[in-house]
């Protein structure tokens, strides 16, 4: 079932940004204040069964200063030198195990993943915890953690964590620091955006079916989880509603984009009852830089599923080879 308007309506409609006057300045304070730029990764060889393939354990300095957990492969093949793919993970999942980072790997390309604080219990292992912040009333999950204070915000620290391994993969040897592409789908996708916005460092993203777009129409077109979980906490909390948008408005990708200039892949579902093409064609529309789509008419919140990262590749090899 098609879910909001048609592609033909959602292509060019504009929605505007809700960012609040002291937005840039909030997003330089954090990162200037937040995060440690002169603090290199720590790589630690890590055992594994794959002949191929090289890994290792990965410890960033994240969001003031916590060790986030990641994984950095390379094939035992690479060439001396090669871009990078940070990938971010979907809602509830984090770094998982190393063998469930192969393709970019076996395309030629240095994979570094991160954990994402404080999830891994829905489908993939996390082996980071979020730290002792303030957490008061919220609905289960981790979109109202915080959510009365802009400073406490969970995705606060995880899009600067996002943010930390971006500078982090500038200094890992193998790693062209001009090269480096931001991914992942659903929350990752949402977290990319963000990465790419926030960072000068970043080469190119490719965000699928992103979350974490146009909080206000997701809660208004959908019932489904994550987005529902913000539902939930307005039903119970009715007088502090506005200050609930308020807050998620500094961390809404439709916000973030206007400041991304790197060219962005991304993809949309537009059957999608997780993350509604309503919400991804706000953000889209609202992207500063050059961004190409790939539009999956008949798919939900899969996309273009494992068959879309052959458009990837496809569209990654055009742009590095357009850049030399």
């Amino acid at each position: 079932m098609l879910v909001g308007a048609s592609r033909q309506v959602l292509e060019t409609l504009k929605v505007a940004p809700n960012k609040a006057a002291d937005f840039e300045s909030f997003w330089r304070s954090t990162l200037a204040e937040c995060i440690d730029a002169i603090a290199s990764p720590l790589l630690e060889e890590h055992p594994t069964p794959m002949k191929n393939v090289r890994v290792k354990d990965v410890t960033v300095s994240g969001f003031n200063g916590d060790p986030i957990k990641g994984w950095f492969l390379e094939a035992t093949s690479a060439e001396d030198v090669t871009p990078c793919i940070i990938m971010y993970d979907g809602y509830g999942g984090g770094r998982g195990l190393p063998h469930e980072w192969l393709f970019w790997v076996n395309v030629g390309y240095r994979v570094l993943v991160m954990d994402t604080r404080g999830q891994g219990g829905g489908f993939r292992l996390s082996d980071t915890a979020d730290g002792s912040y303030p957490r008061a009333s919220q609905t289960p999950g981790f979109m109202t953690q915080g959510i009365l204070n802009k400073d406490d915000y969970y995705y606060r620290r995880v899009f600067t964590d996002s943010v930390a391994f971006v500078n982090a993969a500038t200094k890992i040897k193998g790693v062209d620091p001009s090269r480096i592409i931001v991914a992942g789908g659903s929350q990752g996708g949402g977290i990319a955006l963000a990465a790419a916005s926030l960072s000068d460092k970043v080469f190119a993203a490719m965000p699928d079916v992103p979350f974490l777009c146009n909080f206000k129409k997701a809660t208004e077109m959908v019932d489904t989880y994550p987005y529902h979980e913000i539902t939930l906490y307005c039903r119970i909390h009715r007088n502090e509603v506005d200050q609930v948008f308020e807050t998620l408005s500094y961390f809404d990708a439709m916000n973030l984009v206007t400041m991304a200039h790197c060219p962005a892949l991304i993809s949309i579902g537009m059957h999608d009852p997780v993350c509604p093409p309503d919400t991804i064609f706000a953000m889209r529309n609202n992207y500063a830089g050059k961004v190409d789509t790939a539009i999956y008419e008949y798919n939900t919140h899969e996309g273009g599923s494992v068959a879309h990262q052959l458009v990837q590749a496809q569209w990654l090899l055009a742009l590095l080879e357009k850049s030399k």
